[in-house]
């Protein structure tokens, strides 16, 4: 019997990534590939890429730099480039990286195997096409071993063509998974011991695979025995329809954190990003989200530095944060994507912008902390995941999507279990277990 190939995945970006990594190892796997957590030890190398922020397709490249001697030492290891990027500049990768064996797009991921085959014949391949069928019905069901809390990806692309964002040109317009496969899938991770499933999509609140939309198909997920929690992200201000607002106050496993970016506080450069909803919206939805849950957690994506960005539209930006009052929140400095319509539009210069990154950032902490500091003497249930860093100790996410430590054992893995906290600090919070 031939020894075993092994597999080396890098993931970069975002949760679907990850989701997206975990199915291609699966659709390795049954071609004879195992996990190796060493690239140098590695026969084919899969590098699964974002292409959202302008470093993430710089990272690659010096990745791949990283990986030449790797290969030089090693002439039948294969270096596969995934995603995003891969979908955006396949042909660029392989003129500009001759190193690279492989290309795929992240709508053809489930010819990956096949794929491998003729890179291993010394074939150079790439497969960026949006093919007819559905990747999902190609792929194996879900074997890896799971921890506690999963990723499940229920829709893929995006028809909200955002000024800045490459989304709608690497994934495609929207797509729905039907809900019989979402739930047989879901089914089979809880099987595995998964607790937590956290429902991916780029646009996750435009699912439409079946009648009553994303909140039916959270109802009738919370159906399923042992799941005992559901989260969804990424969500869009204008598909929060009132199903699913008034979900999160009526369904006890959706979890009260809710992930929903605006971008900016300015309606002119919202007007100029396309998103299609003003601050009033925005801010009517976040009011309809905590009178049905008053404790729900918000947290929110920013871009600093849009072309056109006046001071006065920074400061209506800073106003709403300050308005609404987030636990946790991601900024980043715009970067122009090619293709996209903002891509040729002027840019501010770099020291306003970093300034501007520096002053947003600071509140957001701000503010971060001072949810985290408000959870103390609460008690909150926790998710119970890993061990910590300390003896004894054991680690865990709260309902708010708070990290959590405690003392505690491993048998209490994956176990739901309530925890008083007694301390926050920078990026976490620490508590004792009580009852």
């Amino acid at each position: 019997m031939s020894a075993p190939r092994k597999l080396f995945v890098k993931t970069y970006g975002c949760q679907m990534n990850v989701y997206d990594s975990e199915r291609m190892a699966e659709a390795l796997a049954g071609e004879g590939y195992v996990a190796t957590d060493r690239p140098d030890d590695a026969d084919l190398v899969l590098l699964n890429t974002c292409h959202i922020r302008e470093k993430a397709g710089e990272k690659l490249y010096s990745d791949l730099g990283r990986l030449r001697p790797f290969k030089a030492a090693n002439p039948g290891m294969k270096i596969a480039v995934a995603g995003c990027v891969a979908q955006a500049e396949g042909a660029e990768i392989i003129a500009r990286a001759p190193q690279v064996d492989l290309v795929v797009g992240p709508q053809a991921y489930h010819r990956l195997p096949q794929m491998a085959a003729r890179a291993q014949a010394g074939e150079r391949v790439v497969d960026t096409d949006f093919p007819p069928e559905d990747k999902f019905d190609a792929l194996p069901r879900p074997t890896l071993r799971r921890a506690p809390a999963a990723f499940l990806t229920v829709q893929e692309g995006c028809d909200k063509f955002c000024a800045f964002c490459v989304v709608p040109y690497t994934r495609g317009s929207e797509l729905s998974r039907p809900a019989d496969r979402i739930l047989a899938e879901a089914r089979a991770l809880v099987d595995q011991g998964v607790a937590e499933l956290t429902l991916l999509g780029q646009n996750v609140n435009a699912w439409h695979g079946a009648a009553g939309g994303l909140a039916a198909l959270i109802s009738a997920l919370s159906e399923i025995a042992g799941l005992q929690r559901i989260r969804y992200t990424t969500s869009h201000p204008n598909d929060m329809d009132a199903a699913l607002i008034a979900a999160h106050g009526d369904n006890p496993k959706l979890m009260p954190y809710l992930h929903l970016p605006v971008q900016s506080g300015s309606d002119r450069i919202l007007r100029a990003m396309n998103r299609k909803h003003t601050v009033a919206d925005y801010l009517a939805l976040v009011s309809r989200m905590r009178a049905v849950r008053p404790d729900i957690l918000l947290s929110s994506d920013f871009i600093v530095g849009f072309p056109g960005e006046t001071a006065a539209d920074f400061d209506a930006t800073m106003a709403l944060i300050d308005t609404v009052g987030y636990g946790m929140a991601y900024s980043f400095k715009y970067s122009p994507r090619p293709g996209t319509p903002a891509a040729h539009r002027p840019t501010l210069a770099t020291a306003v912008v970093d300034q501007r990154l520096a002053q947003m950032q600071a509140l957001i902490t701000r503010q971060q902390r001072a949810a985290q500091d408000a959870m103390v003497g609460r008690v909150v249930r926790v998710l119970v995941e890993k061990p910590g860093r300390k003896p004894g100790q054991m680690g865990g996410k709260s309902d708010y999507l708070h990290a959590v430590h405690f003392q505690g054992t491993p048998a209490m893995t994956g176990s739901v279990v309530p925890v008083r906290i007694t301390e926050s600090s920078t990026n976490s919070l620490a508590g004792v277990i009580v009852g």
